[in-house]
C-alpha cells in the first residue's frame, strides 16, 4: 500500500495543483512548448527503460525477437484482448523458445 501511495501520489498532488490554472497553461505559448520538451523527455526515458534490462534480458536470439514483434502486432491490431496476450506470450516462449 505504502508503495502504491508513493507511486501515485506525487503525481496526483501535481494534478491538483496545475487543475485550477490548466485552461492558462494550454493558451500559454512557452509553456506548451516546455510541455511538448518534457513530454519528450519522458518518451525518451520509456524508452531507455524498454531497452535497459527489459530488450537486454529478454531479448537473447531471434526468436526471442521474432515472439516480441508478434505480440507487439497483436497488441496493436486489438483483436486480442490484453489479457490474454500476457499467458498466450508465456505459453508460447515456454513451447517454441
Amino acid at each position: 500500500m505504502i508503495a502504491l501511495v508513493s507511486i501515485f501520489l506525487p503525481g496526483c498532488l501535481l494534478l491538483l495543483a496545475i487543475l485550477p490554472i490548466w485552461q492558462a497553461v494550454r493558451t500559454n505559448a512557452r509553456l506548451q512548448q516546455l510541455l511538448l520538451g518534457v513530454n519528450a523527455a519522458v518518451v525518451g526515458l520509456l524508452a531507455a527503460a524498454l531497452y535497459n534490462p527489459v530488450i537486454t534480458a529478454g531479448i537473447r536470439d531471434w526468436k526471442d525477437a521474432l515472439l516480441a514483434c508478434v505480440l507487439l502486432g497483436l497488441l496493436a491490431s486489438g483483436r486480442v484482448p490484453v489479457l490474454l496476450l500476457v499467458p498466450m506470450g508465456a505459453i508460447a516462449g515456454w513451447l517454441f523458445l
